[in-house]
């Protein structure tokens, strides 16, 4: 009964609303004929100096279209700019390499992902500063003093992500792309497509981060086995094994300073 009281309600709340909206707008309503002035309306307190003028661009269309294409462009680079930053720079390395460092130590959310990823972020800032320079001062900058068009400053833009791809992608994958592509020979790396050189750079990254994680593995496996042998031995089955060495692991992380040897053995390990 409540919600049906609550119904009728609003619907002649609703009703009421209608009713003076509708009665407002036709109270202020003014008929005008066409060719005739309103009785409210005096042509004489219009200002002598009062002009109404409309001028007309024979580039307007031309200017109007080019302003659209470019705010097209920007949402466009801004919704695919994380995708970006993971298939043509060294994030994925990254990222891959210290999700295997936290799996290995056995620790669960610590670092947290927010944490792992705003490192992986400003190591891929670090790392590839260079190229970025690059982009500014051969793209960005000679577009905005329109010395250059949009066009040549796109390709300025690529050459230096093009030229670090090409630094740390792998003969072989870069080869199974083009067999894939029906590329046969190239006479230079530069009539190899762009979209050869970014999934044949993101399986060679993905080797490079796997290598680095079970290196990294190896001393924390062999701390497990050392403390599940040492568990077995006096006869202490039912404790699980991880939960002691959990802070031999920690302990051992910490004494090697392993935070400076993986970041600085990971940023060394990209060619420049």
């Amino acid at each position: 009964m409540k919600y049906k009281k609550l119904c009728k309600f609003l619907i002649m709340f609703m009703l009421a609303v209608v009713v003076i909206f509708s009665g407002s707008s036709s109270a202020h309503a003014t008929n005008v004929t066409p060719g005739t002035v309103p009785e409210e309306t005096e042509l004489g307190d219009t200002p002598d100096d009062f002009s109404v003028g409309l001028t007309l661009n024979s580039n307007s269309e031309e200017t109007t279209l080019s302003g659209t294409l470019q705010v097209l462009l920007i949402i466009t680079v801004i919704s695919i700019a994380p995708s970006i930053l993971v298939m043509v720079t060294s994030f994925t390395r990254i990222i891959v390499v210290l999700h295997f460092v936290r799996t290995a130590v056995g620790t669960q959310s610590s670092p947290p992902n927010n944490v792992l990823i705003g490192l992986s972020l400003f190591l891929t800032l670090f790392i590839m500063g260079p190229a970025f320079s690059r982009i500014k001062t051969e793209a960005i900058d000679p577009l905005n003093a329109q010395e250059i068009s949009s066009k040549q400053a796109i390709d300025n833009a690529i050459l230096p992500v093009r030229e670090f791809m090409l630094n740390q992608v792998r003969e072989q994958d870069l080869r199974m792309f083009m067999d894939i592509a029906k590329i046969d020979t190239v006479q230079d790396v530069s009539e190899i497509p762009i979209t050869v050189i970014i999934p044949a750079f993101i399986i060679s990254e993905l080797r490079a981060a796997f290598i680095i994680g079970f290196l990294i593995y190896i001393p924390f496996i062999v701390i497990d086995m050392v403390v599940s042998s040492v568990l077995m031995s006096m006869g202490m089955m039912m404790l699980p094994p991880t939960t002691i060495s959990m802070p031999f692991k920690i302990l051992l992380f910490v004494l090697a300073d392993g935070w400076n040897l993986i970041v600085g053995q990971l940023v060394n390990s990209f060619v420049f």
